[in-house]
């Protein structure tokens, strides 16, 4: 018998069974991350158009809350 036979053999029997199987739905990561990206250029979109920018209230202004720093 010749050694790749085997090989040879499975191949076959891998065929058969992709082709007996019900095709895949396509992955929802796709549309997931391209979700993703579309939120994350509305933001930029509405950061840069905002009007005149504000200055920021720095570190060393009182918040009305705690933060975890």
């Amino acid at each position: 018998m010749h050694p790749d036979v085997h090989l040879f053999l499975h191949e076959v029997r891998a065929a058969e069974l992709r082709r007996a199987t019900a095709p895949r739905r396509p992955p929802r990561a796709a549309f997931r991350t391209q979700l993703g990206w579309t939120m994350v250029e509305l933001g930029l979109r509405l950061v840069s158009s905002s009007g005149p920018s504000r200055p920021s209230a720095g570190p060393a202004a009182r918040r009305p809350y705690r933060t975890a720093w």
